[in-house]
Protein backbone atom coordinates (compact mmCIF):
# COMPACT_ATOMS: atom_id res chain seq x y z
CA UNK A 1 0.00 0.00 0.00
CA UNK A 2 1.11 3.46 -0.66
CA UNK A 3 1.50 6.06 2.05
CA UNK A 4 -1.41 8.03 0.59
CA UNK A 5 -3.83 5.08 0.90
CA UNK A 6 -2.66 4.33 4.46
CA UNK A 7 -3.22 7.97 5.43
CA UNK A 8 -6.72 7.91 3.91
CA UNK A 9 -7.58 4.79 5.91
CA UNK A 10 -6.17 6.09 9.19
CA UNK A 11 -7.52 9.65 8.95
CA UNK A 12 -11.21 8.82 9.77
CA UNK A 13 -10.10 6.87 12.85
CA UNK A 14 -7.97 9.80 13.96
CA UNK A 15 -10.94 12.18 13.56
CA UNK A 16 -13.18 9.96 15.67
CA UNK A 17 -10.52 9.65 18.36
CA UNK A 18 -9.83 13.39 18.38
CA UNK A 19 -13.53 14.23 18.54
CA UNK A 20 -14.02 11.89 21.50
CA UNK A 21 -11.11 13.44 23.37
CA UNK A 22 -12.29 16.94 22.55
CA UNK A 23 -15.52 16.39 24.46
CA UNK A 24 -13.85 15.16 27.63
CA UNK A 25 -13.89 17.65 30.43
CA UNK A 26 -14.04 17.45 34.19
CA UNK A 27 -16.77 20.08 34.03
CA UNK A 28 -18.68 18.04 31.44
CA UNK A 29 -20.84 16.51 34.11
CA UNK A 30 -21.89 19.85 35.63
CA UNK A 31 -25.25 21.12 34.30
CA UNK A 32 -24.45 22.91 31.03
CA UNK A 33 -26.02 26.24 32.01
CA UNK A 34 -23.75 26.53 35.05
CA UNK A 35 -20.54 28.30 34.08
CA UNK A 36 -19.82 30.21 37.30
CA UNK A 37 -19.96 29.85 41.05
CA UNK A 38 -20.06 32.26 43.96
CA UNK A 39 -18.49 31.16 47.22
CA UNK A 40 -19.54 33.60 49.94
CA UNK A 41 -17.95 33.58 53.39
CA UNK A 42 -18.98 30.45 55.28
CA UNK A 43 -20.95 30.78 58.48
CA UNK A 44 -18.96 29.72 61.53
CA UNK A 45 -20.99 28.23 64.37
CA UNK A 46 -17.86 27.37 66.35
CA UNK A 47 -15.52 29.32 68.58
CA UNK A 48 -12.56 28.61 66.28
CA UNK A 49 -11.39 32.05 65.14
CA UNK A 50 -10.62 32.55 61.44
CA UNK A 51 -11.97 29.16 60.34
CA UNK A 52 -14.68 30.54 58.01
CA UNK A 53 -12.17 32.75 56.21
CA UNK A 54 -9.64 29.97 55.87
CA UNK A 55 -12.06 27.43 54.40
CA UNK A 56 -13.71 30.00 52.12
CA UNK A 57 -10.31 31.12 50.80
CA UNK A 58 -9.25 27.51 50.17
CA UNK A 59 -12.48 26.73 48.31
CA UNK A 60 -12.12 29.80 46.12
CA UNK A 61 -8.45 29.00 45.40
CA UNK A 62 -9.26 25.38 44.48
CA UNK A 63 -12.02 26.40 42.07
CA UNK A 64 -9.81 29.05 40.48
CA UNK A 65 -6.89 26.62 40.17
CA UNK A 66 -8.99 23.81 38.67
CA UNK A 67 -10.71 26.29 36.31
CA UNK A 68 -13.91 24.25 36.23
CA UNK A 69 -16.27 27.10 37.09
CA UNK A 70 -15.48 30.82 37.13
CA UNK A 71 -15.52 32.22 40.65
CA UNK A 72 -17.63 35.39 40.64
CA UNK A 73 -19.73 37.55 42.97
CA UNK A 74 -23.17 36.27 43.98
CA UNK A 75 -25.05 38.74 41.77
CA UNK A 76 -23.26 37.38 38.67
CA UNK A 77 -23.22 33.66 39.55
CA UNK A 78 -25.01 30.75 37.90
CA UNK A 79 -24.57 28.79 41.13
CA UNK A 80 -23.75 29.52 44.76
CA UNK A 81 -21.82 27.36 47.21
CA UNK A 82 -22.86 28.15 50.79
CA UNK A 83 -21.58 26.49 53.89
CA UNK A 84 -21.77 26.38 57.65
CA UNK A 85 -18.99 25.17 59.93
CA UNK A 86 -20.92 23.16 62.49
CA UNK A 87 -18.19 21.51 64.55
CA UNK A 88 -14.50 21.71 65.32
CA UNK A 89 -12.97 18.95 67.41
CA UNK A 90 -9.49 18.85 68.83
CA UNK A 91 -9.27 15.52 70.58
CA UNK A 92 -6.84 12.76 71.54
CA UNK A 93 -6.44 10.16 68.82
CA UNK A 94 -3.63 7.80 69.82
CA UNK A 95 -2.01 6.94 73.12
CA UNK A 96 1.39 5.64 74.15
CA UNK A 97 1.91 2.42 76.11
CA UNK A 98 1.93 4.57 79.23
CA UNK A 99 -1.57 5.77 78.24
CA UNK A 100 -0.38 9.31 77.54
CA UNK A 101 -1.76 11.12 74.50
CA UNK A 102 0.74 10.86 71.65
CA UNK A 103 -1.38 12.22 68.80
CA UNK A 104 -4.25 14.64 68.52
CA UNK A 105 -6.63 14.90 65.61
CA UNK A 106 -8.01 18.30 64.62
CA UNK A 107 -11.31 17.72 62.78
CA UNK A 108 -13.58 20.22 61.06
CA UNK A 109 -17.15 19.38 60.05
CA UNK A 110 -19.31 21.56 57.85
CA UNK A 111 -22.49 21.46 55.83
CA UNK A 112 -22.41 22.62 52.23
CA UNK A 113 -25.21 23.53 49.86
CA UNK A 114 -24.66 24.05 46.13
CA UNK A 115 -27.51 26.07 44.68
CA UNK A 116 -28.53 26.49 41.01
CA UNK A 117 -29.60 30.14 40.66
CA UNK A 118 -31.32 29.78 37.25
CA UNK A 119 -33.42 26.74 38.14
CA UNK A 120 -33.92 27.78 41.77
CA UNK A 121 -32.94 24.38 43.11
CA UNK A 122 -30.42 22.81 45.46
CA UNK A 123 -28.02 20.66 43.46
CA UNK A 124 -26.20 19.20 46.43
CA UNK A 125 -26.52 19.34 50.19
CA UNK A 126 -23.95 17.36 52.09
CA UNK A 127 -21.83 17.23 55.22
CA UNK A 128 -18.04 17.22 54.85
CA UNK A 129 -15.30 16.53 57.36
CA UNK A 130 -11.53 16.91 57.23
CA UNK A 131 -8.75 16.30 59.72
CA UNK A 132 -5.10 16.88 60.41
CA UNK A 133 -2.95 15.19 63.05
CA UNK A 134 -0.38 16.62 65.42
CA UNK A 135 1.66 15.63 68.44
CA UNK A 136 2.73 17.50 71.54
CA UNK A 137 6.46 17.57 70.78
CA UNK A 138 6.18 21.00 69.20
CA UNK A 139 8.20 19.91 66.15
CA UNK A 140 6.38 18.43 63.15
CA UNK A 141 9.66 17.25 61.64
CA UNK A 142 10.39 14.88 64.55
CA UNK A 143 7.01 13.96 66.04
CA UNK A 144 6.73 10.51 64.40
CA UNK A 145 3.27 11.35 63.03
CA UNK A 146 1.97 11.47 59.48
CA UNK A 147 0.46 14.90 60.09
CA UNK A 148 -1.11 15.35 56.66
CA UNK A 149 -2.11 11.78 55.80
CA UNK A 150 0.20 11.50 52.78
CA UNK A 151 1.99 8.36 54.00
CA UNK A 152 5.24 10.21 54.78
CA UNK A 153 6.66 10.83 58.24
CA UNK A 154 9.12 13.38 59.56
CA UNK A 155 12.33 13.59 57.47
CA UNK A 156 10.62 11.92 54.49
CA UNK A 157 7.90 14.60 54.37
CA UNK A 158 9.23 17.97 53.27
CA UNK A 159 5.99 19.90 53.81
CA UNK A 160 5.56 19.26 57.53
CA UNK A 161 6.83 22.33 59.36
CA UNK A 162 5.52 25.10 61.59
CA UNK A 163 3.26 25.08 64.61
CA UNK A 164 1.72 21.57 64.93
CA UNK A 165 -1.88 22.61 65.61
CA UNK A 166 -1.82 25.33 62.94
CA UNK A 167 -0.46 22.83 60.43
CA UNK A 168 -3.17 20.28 61.37
CA UNK A 169 -5.80 22.98 60.86
CA UNK A 170 -4.44 23.81 57.39
CA UNK A 171 -4.44 20.13 56.44
CA UNK A 172 -8.06 19.72 57.57
CA UNK A 173 -9.14 22.81 55.64
CA UNK A 174 -7.31 21.69 52.49
CA UNK A 175 -8.89 18.21 52.64
CA UNK A 176 -12.38 19.66 52.96
CA UNK A 177 -11.87 22.04 50.03
CA UNK A 178 -10.58 19.18 47.84
CA UNK A 179 -13.47 16.89 48.84
CA UNK A 180 -16.08 19.53 48.05
CA UNK A 181 -14.58 20.24 44.64
CA UNK A 182 -14.36 16.50 43.90
CA UNK A 183 -17.98 16.01 44.95
CA UNK A 184 -19.27 18.79 42.71
CA UNK A 185 -17.32 17.51 39.72
CA UNK A 186 -18.08 13.82 40.21
CA UNK A 187 -21.71 13.97 41.34
CA UNK A 188 -22.97 15.36 38.04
Amino acid sequence: MTAKIINLLLFPGFLILAAGCGFYSMAGSIPPHIKSIAIPLLVNQTAEFGMAESITDNLQEDFIEENILRVVDEDQADSILRGTIIKVEDSPYTYSQEEAVSEYRFTITLEIEWYDVKNDEVLMKKRFSGWGAYGLSGDLATDGIDNDGDGLIDGDDNDEFGDPRTFATKVAVRKIAEDILDEIVSSW
